[in-house]
């Protein structure tokens, strides 16, 4: 299991309720991402010197709990779903207290820099096995 990525809420994230504005999650589930991936061997830089990208296709965020100014999240991001071409991470917030924040779910393509779809089986079999290695169900 990898490590979860730590995020202290920022005094700017929050709205007037005092809240974490609703906007902030979604950027915080692409930190987890990019902190996921360095942490499997493969951080965005390697992936882009590769001549991979790996946009955001879409996003589903469902909150639970309200987080303040100051609160530490502890996000949990693993791989729910891949298909050679198509990736799913799943994403859990928690706070310290352990009640959760947010559960999420992003999915990304992967593309060459022309931006045309490629499957990673031909292009990057090493990344595509990695990405295999890290599926939990």
């Amino acid at each position: 299991m990898m490590t979860p990525y730590l995020r202290k809420v920022q005094y700017y994230e929050t709205d007037k309720m005092g809240i974490t504005h609703h906007s902030n999650y979604i950027r915080f589930m692409e930190e987890a991402r990019t902190d996921f991936l360095s942490q499997i061997g493969w951080p965005y830089e390697k992936l882009e010197e590769s001549g991979i990208l790996s946009p955001v296709i879409g996003v589903e965020c469902e909150y639970r709990n309200p987080s303040t100014f100051a609160d530490i999240l502890e996000i949990r991001a693993f791989i729910e779903e891949f298909k050679g071409a198509r990736l799913r991470i799943s994403y859990v917030m928690k706070k310290q207290d352990g009640s959760t924040v947010c559960v999420g779910h992003s999915q990304h393509c992967f593309v060459n820099r022309a931006g045309r779809p490629i499957r990673l089986r031909s292009v990057c079999p090493e990344l595509e096995k990695t990405l295999e290695e890290h599926i939990e169900e």
